[in-house]
């Protein structure tokens, strides 16, 4: 069984499904609303808890009724919950989600996953210290992430940066990052380099692994040698939150089989995700990505 720990963000997420995404001053009359667990961290430590992975989680919640029903859902997922905080200074972490025609728009509110700390962070190091791999994400403080990347590295730990959303990053602490898991906006934005580069210049450039998710196309990965390309598999779409997060815990648990197969389960499981509403219903069991794989060509 695969030890991960997820450090990142816990959020509830406020969902309106509707025809279309409205214009700038419109009102539309929305077909259905719900709120649905989220938060980056929350999504990726239940993505790897589905699949078999033992997890524990570091973040924090408010002192309300969110926060609450976010800590209940995941401790019902078999998730350590022992290093989330539950703060009584601020509230949980929001995230409103607009799903209209096969896509997303979001607008996150950190609140308490503004206040995850490095202090946090090594607290929790005697679970890191025996980690097959960390995980950690860009909806908590800047320095978490880095006090995260830093720790992991020196503990010979990989830790998986999924830079989301992205922001300019310092090479050399991406140097210590063991695989960094962007788009090709989020690539560019993280070097610095231009939205329209080659994807492929863009990876070279990159001073750590990369592996860039290119949605129904699958995704790409460079470790040491030139990018190999990882196709997507075919399913119905029905909602795409929380598919990025679904293929970053698969690659956290499935690392230990290595870089080739690690994506190309976390492809499979990341579009089994997409087949379901909401950001957590539609992450798949370990069987349900065994099945897609033994019937995709």
């Amino acid at each position: 069984m695969a030890r991960i720990v997820v450090v990142g963000s816990i959020n509830m997420d406020l969902v309106t499904v509707a025809p279309r995404f409205p214009g700038a001053g419109e009102t539309l009359l929305g077909e259905r609303f719900l709120t649905v667990p989220g938060g980056k961290g929350a999504n990726q430590a239940v993505a790897a808890a589905r699949l078999g992975a033992e997890v524990a989680l570091v973040g924090a919640v408010g002192n309300d009724a969110f926060g609450a029903e976010l800590k209940r859902g995941l401790a019902a997922e078999g998730i350590d919950l022992a290093h989330v905080a539950t703060r009584d200074d601020v509230g949980s972490g929001t995230a409103s989600i607009t799903v209209a025609e096969g896509d997303n728009q979001i607008i996150v509110v950190p609140a308490a996953n503004a206040h995850v700390t490095p202090a946090q962070v090594e607290a929790a190091r005697p679970l890191i210290e025996r980690a097959d791999a960390v995980l950690v994400q860009m909806e908590i403080p800047l320095e978490s992430v880095e006090a995260t990347v830093r720790l992991g590295h020196r503990l010979g730990v990989p830790v998986i940066l999924n830079p989301a959303p992205a922001q300019r990053l310092p090479h050399a602490w991406l140097a210590l990052v063991s695989y960094l898991t962007p788009n090709q906006h989020e690539l560019a934005t993280v070097l610095g380099g231009a939205a329209d580069e080659d994807f492929r210049a863009l990876m070279e450039r990159a001073p750590c692994p990369v592996v860039l998710t290119r949605g129904d196309e699958g995704a790409w990965y460079r470790e040491h040698a030139e990018a190999q390309h990882q196709p997507g598999f075919q399913v119905t779409v029905i909602d795409t939150t929380g598919a990025g997060d679904t293929f970053n815990g698969a690659l956290a648990v499935y690392l230990r089989e290595g870089l080739a197969q690690a994506v190309r389960k976390a492809c499979a499981a990341a579009a089994l995700s997409v087949t379901q509403l909401g950001a957590q219903g539609g992450m798949p069991r370990a069987a349900d990505v065994d099945a897609l794989l033994a019937r995709a060509p």
